[in-house]
């Protein structure tokens, strides 16, 4: 009874998110034997600058996404509104700056949100001093730029630069923890730091406080990070993995470790930030270093959001794990990377899969209620845009 009350909760949702759209598709065939074929919406959402990051309440309720630049919080409507504009960071706090890398970044809603009795959602954005965390709520039924509300900033502090901001944000599924992830700020003492929260993951409450059991007995739960713009969740065992840029070579995957070292220590021996050392120092912290579950070696990639696909209509991509890249030469960035993970998640079962590559900037993949694939585009002045892709 359960499993069919799922079905139909999926088969309402993906009406409800396909409704009215007048499909642009593009089908094609994944580039792996096994693999599952693909059906690509390029307009659920288009016209956009600079879309972020998306996430899906748990009823069934509008999609949520923000834009970089602007600071506006969107719900992906149906019909022809697809964007409609519930409100702006501008609006509660004055000293948003979207200069750089910085601006309105990652969304995520309180587990269970269902626009009702639970209308809690979460932002990371920058100010002209920090980056913030910040709680509000939203109504559905309030008109444009009137459904925010009670807007609480529960982090502030985090260091904010022209680069290097991370600020990807999602809860894990089955604890409630909210994840947040913090760029170096190029501070070349922050990632290592114990105090400071620069080049780290944090694991708080829903009020910011430090999440019970940190081995760090403060919020942040790993250290030495570069930028990591991307969080995900293994299905099964919802074990946390980032996803973080390198100094132009070395992007990162890694499995987190409560209280462990990423290795990245920027510190030169006049106390500068120098982009030229290892990305993972093993030196730094022995015994407590993680190992990265993959690297992308020479090159960069640039990579950002990412999730896990779940589910038989993925075939043998369920269970992968799918990372959006930014940027890199033409032939290696700028596309969907799809990994294979073995038993224990350490490192990659085979090679990469390529998919999608356009020569469009993507920011972020995120699985939706409905089983399919949301991939967030970089696009500006008004290019960006957010792609359905639908298995087959």
């Amino acid at each position: 009874m359960l499993r069919r009350s799922r079905r139909i909760l999926g088969t309402l949702v993906a009406a409800f998110l396909v409704a009215g759209v007048a499909a642009a598709c593009t089908s094609f065939q994944a580039a792996e034997p096994g693999g599952p074929g693909l059906a690509a919406l390029d307009d659920w959402v288009t016209g956009r600058t600079k879309i972020w990051d998306l996430a899906f309440p748990a009823g069934g309720q509008a999609p949520l996404f923000t834009e970089n630049d602007s600071g506006v919080i969107f719900a992906r409507w149906s019909g022809s509104e697809r964007a409609r504009p519930l409100g702006a960071v501008t609006q509660f706090d004055s000293t948003f700056d979207p200069t750089g890398e910085g601006g309105l970044m990652g969304i995520a809603l309180s587990p269970g949100f269902d626009g009702s009795t639970n209308h809690r959602a979460f932002v990371c954005y920058s100010t002209t001093s920090d980056n913030r965390v910040a709680r509000f709520d939203v109504n559905y039924a309030a008109g444009a730029f009137g459904a925010l509300s009670n807007w609480t900033p529960i982090i502030t502090g985090l260091p904010h630069s022209s680069i290097h901001d991370g600020c990807r944000v999602r809860f894990q599924p089955g604890t409630g923890a909210l994840f947040v992830t913090t760029g170096d700020a190029t501070t070349a003492t922050g990632p290592q730091s114990t105090t400071v929260l620069a080049g780290k993951i944090l694991r708080v409450d829903q009020d910011g406080n430090p999440w019970p059991g940190n081995a760090s007995g403060a919020r942040w739960y790993t250290r030495g990070h570069r930028n990591p713009q991307g969080l995900a969740f293994r299905p099964g065992s919802n074990d946390p993995y980032s996803i973080e840029h390198g100094p132009d070579v070395n992007d990162e995957v890694n499995k987190l470790v409560n209280g462990a070292n990423s290795g990245w220590n920027p510190v030169n021996g006049s106390g500068g930030y120098d982009q030229s050392k290892a990305m993972t120092d093993t030196s730094i912290e022995p015994g407590k270093t993680m190992t990265p579950v993959w690297q992308s070696g020479g090159v960069t990639v640039a990579p950002s959001g990412g999730t896990f696909l779940s589910g038989v209509q993925w075939k043998n991509w369920d269970g992968a794990l799918v990372v959006a890249c930014l940027d890199g030469s033409p032939d290696v960035g700028q596309r969907l990377l799809v990994m294979h993970l073995d038993t224990g998640g350490t490192t990659l079962a085979a090679s990469p899969v390529t998919a999608l590559s356009r020569g469009i900037r993507l920011r972020s993949a995120v699985q939706g209620p409905d089983g399919n694939l949301y991939v967030v585009t970089d696009g500006v002045s008004g290019a960006g845009a957010i792609w359905l892709l639908t298995p087959s």
